[in-house]
């Protein structure tokens, strides 16, 4: 997949860690389009954490309404961007155990925040990821989420984890969605490009 994606990367458009942090947490069951469309206004109003963290709930939700689930969303963020003032020091926190006790992020999105923010490698897991890991008999097909991120740390020199998670997700977005399409296609695609 590096010749097909040689430049694949993360598409949440961000200016630092705090927009990367909550744009993530918008992107959860919606595309990272959608996030980028709604993003600007939020971060032209609230561009710190600690302004975000002294919003009006309802403003934040006026400027995310266009994102499914954005009721719920705004609360996460407000509350997220509360955190961070209040315990650390309103700087995104560079570890997975401090990333996941933040309102609204689990696994996937502490992994994209560590490697896309701070360099650090990690495999995220979202839909196109397990997807394509699961059609491409990478991982069992009956694998949780945290079995298909495992078992790609093992099968991949770390180095390779970031770029390689980016490439599966541009891969599964891109050249192999999950509409019904020709799936003979995108082996043949993968063949051709490992020769």
């Amino acid at each position: 997949m590096g010749r097909i994606f040689p430049e694949a990367k993360a598409e949440l458009n961000h200016k630092n860690a705090f927009e990367l942090l909550i744009a993530v947490i918008l992107s959860a069951q919606t595309t990272d389009v959608g996030v980028n469309k709604a993003t600007p206004k939020l971060f032209e109003a609230y561009p710190t954490p600690e302004l975000m963290m002294k919003a009006d709930l309802q403003d934040i939700e006026d400027k995310i309404k266009t994102i499914g689930l954005y009721r719920n969303k705004a609360k996460f963020i407000k509350n997220t961007a509360a955190k961070l003032v209040e315990e650390f020091n309103g700087e995104v926190p560079m570890n997975r155990k401090d990333l996941e006790s933040l309102p609204g992020v689990g696994r996937k999105t502490s992994n994209v925040v560590m490697s896309v923010a701070f360099n650090e490698p990690a495999i995220a897991v979202d839909t196109h990821v397990e997807r394509i890991a699961k059609k491409f008999k990478m991982v069992d097909e009956n694998a949780s989420v945290i079995q298909v991120e495992k078992t790609l740390m093992e099968k991949l020199p770390k180095e390779m984890w970031s770029i390689a998670h980016h490439r599966l997700i541009f891969f599964g977005r891109y050249q192999c969605p999950a509409r019904k399409h020709n799936h003979e296609e995108c082996i043949a695609l993968i063949e051709k490009n490992m020769e």
